[in-house]
């Protein structure tokens, strides 16, 4: 199969009566985790405690502050395996999209060498073991997996680092 050279809005035809389209950069991608309010707080101690994230900023709900007995967090981030991830209350005027039944959901996955401290860690903080770890070829690029849901909903694949996967051909 020929390689074909594709960039950011290659292959598409232009129009030559549209209008320019400036070019975009992104700085940052960041997951964000919506818990049911007001659960947000109790999230940020649980990843804290179970995954070692590092609270950097939080930005609470301006509107609601005077309404709620518990202040709501529009969105507190947290510093976690070098990466951003941001956590709110999900409200019902939020941005956040709310999870339907037979949704697709959102799946994160944090590396380490120790997958099943990783895991006792975790349950050991409130989350729930689903299955026992996977080693081999059934894992990670023939590590070792196990996955977690916590006490939000969400999974974890807890994994070890990728040693060498295949090289995937176009």
């Amino acid at each position: 199969m020929a390689q074909q050279e594709v960039q950011n809005g290659g292959g598409v035809e232009k129009d030559a009566a549209a209008p320019a389209v400036s070019t975009v950069t992104f700085t940052a991608v960041k997951p964000q985790i919506s818990v049911e309010a007001p659960k947000a707080n109790d999230a940020v101690q649980f990843y804290k405690a179970a995954f070692g994230a590092e609270e950097v900023g939080r930005t609470m709900h301006s509107k609601r502050k005077a309404e709620q007995e518990t202040p709501l967090i529009l969105s507190a981030e947290l510093s976690l395996a070098g990466s951003t991830v941001l956590v709110s209350d999900l409200v019902a005027d939020s941005a956040a999209p709310v999870k339907s039944e037979g949704s697709g959901g959102v799946v994160l996955c944090l590396e380490t060498e120790d997958v099943a401290a990783a895991i006792a860690k975790a349950v050991s903080a409130g989350a729930v073991a689903e299955g026992e770890v996977v080693e081999g070829e059934g894992a990670c690029c023939g590590g070792s997996v196990g996955k977690v849901t916590d006490p939000y909903g969400f999974s974890w694949l807890i994994c070890s680092p990728v040693k060498k996967c295949a090289t995937v051909e176009a």
